[in-house]
């Protein structure tokens, strides 16, 4: 029995080592708003964990912790520059939004639980990079200065958004109408000033509008009810799209409505009216584009929405997101562009009926029901370019299968699906 107290008190004196803590150090600035809004879910963490240990770094009003962010960033295979940038046991996180507030936390209680977390600020090598770290690369753009691509590919993503939003059959529709009733006047000079007067007006408008959404969710964005209507209204602008593939204008419809078409005819027609000098035939133009831009806002306003809210969500700088607005624009331009130097150079235009508006419908609205999908469940896909490219493969492959299934499969064994296809306007 002695020696049963004697051993029990030999394990007593036995110092037990104490749990080491999870520290997690976060390089941010007060001057930033996704930094004030992620400041309240990275304190909640610290709270809720006696082991958890926040330590926050301002690096914009000053310049005492950028070696110590350089040193950690180069360990983990980042770029040091963007704000905020999140390191906890070997990983990396960089911006706020609500996949990476998840995936903080599920990194967090793994290292709670396990001891195979290193701690961020003692690494100096960099560490393997995984599918799970944030990583970065950088290019130097003149007037721009050095811009962080990340394996987001934002310059991939927005020229893919881009082309696809380029085809709305909405603009198009308008753009043949105009330049055939213009054709129909017999005069080059007339075609060319109405047309780029007209694409440039809408571009501007088109602009202001994606520059007004991209402002607002860039400081409402990490809210998570924010987050989840830009999902939901994706969606509902996927479902609604392919629904006029099969049952055009049929209950809710992203088109034009049929009442502005009238006077959208009249105002086409009256820059036809002879006698007008070059500056009021523009500023004719102008008005009238602004007026149909605006009408076809609602018809044209789903990609933007989605575009918006992907590039807000990598808290990018106002000079990074208006060099991907400008090739957004170019790129959805681009397309238009063709049919109208094609329209100038042989002097014709095909006409834009509704076969070919559902069909575009239904290829827009595959690929935004994938973006919704993504935006729901994992929105680190578009976080690369091989997952960019297999979302936009995956819903355009679909879409092509949908059209051979309801246009050859369907019809051959007997089963009609949807309306009759008409050749009128969409």
């Amino acid at each position: 029995m002695k020696a049963l107290v004697l051993f029990a008190g030999l394990l007593l004196t036995i110092p037990i080592a104490a749990e080491e803590p999870l520290n997690i150090y976060v390089f941010a600035s007060v001057d930033c708003p996704h930094c004030e809004a992620q400041k309240p879910f990275l304190e909640g963490l610290a709270a809720d964990n006696d082991r958890v240990d926040l330590h926050v770094f301002e690096v914009r009003r000053t310049d005492r912790h950028h070696e110590s962010f350089r040193r950690m960033a180069g360990a983990h295979g980042v770029e040091a520059g963007s704000v905020p940038t999140i390191f906890a046991g070997g990983q990396a996180w960089i911006g706020d939004s609500p996949s990476i507030r998840r995936e903080i936390t599920g990194w967090v209680e793994h290292c709670l639980e396990s001891a195979d977390c290193p701690d961020s600020a003692s690494l100096e090598a960099p560490l393997p990079v995984t599918a799970d770290r944030a990583r970065s690369s950088a290019i130097d753009i003149p007037l721009v200065g050095t811009i962080d691509l990340g394996v987001q590919s934002l310059l991939f993503s927005t020229a893919l958004i881009a082309f696809v939003d380029g085809f709305n059959p909405c603009s198009l529709w308008v753009l043949t109408i105009l330049l055939a009733l213009v054709i129909h006047s017999g005069s080059r000079l007339r075609v060319l000033i109405i047309g780029l007067t007209f694409l440039i007006t809408t571009a501007l408008i088109y602009g202001l509008f994606i520059s007004g959404m991209f402002g607002v969710l860039g400081y409402v964005l990490y809210l998570e009810w924010v987050y989840w209507l830009v999902a939901g209204f994706a969606l509902l602008f996927a479902l609604v799209n392919i629904k006029d593939y099969f049952w055009y204008k049929r209950g809710l419809s992203f088109t034009i409505d049929d009442r502005h078409k009238p006077g959208m005819f009249r105002k086409m027609r009256g820059l036809l009216a002879e006698g007008r000098s070059i500056p009021a035939l523009v500023l004719a133009t102008v008005v009238m584009a602004a007026g149909i831009a605006l009408i076809e806002l609602p018809c044209t306003a789903g990609f933007p929405v989605v575009w918006s809210s992907l590039v807000a969500a990598q808290d990018v700088t106002w000079s990074y997101f208006a060099l991907l607005l400008g090739i957004y624009l170019l790129i959805y331009l681009g397309i238009e562009l063709v049919i109208f130097l094609t329209a100038l150079i042989t002097f014709r235009i095909d006409r834009f009926e509704e076969r070919h508006g559902r069909l575009l419908k239904l290829v827009g609205g595959m690929i935004m029901l994938a973006l919704a999908g993504v935006l729901l469940i994992r929105p680190e896909l578009m976080q690369d370019i091989g997952g960019t490219m297999a979302v936009f493969g995956g819903a355009t492959g679909a879409a092509v299968a949908l059209i051979l299934v309801h246009r050859r499969i369907l019809p051959a064994i007997g089963i009609r699906l949807g309306d009759e296809w008409g050749d009128g306007t969409p």
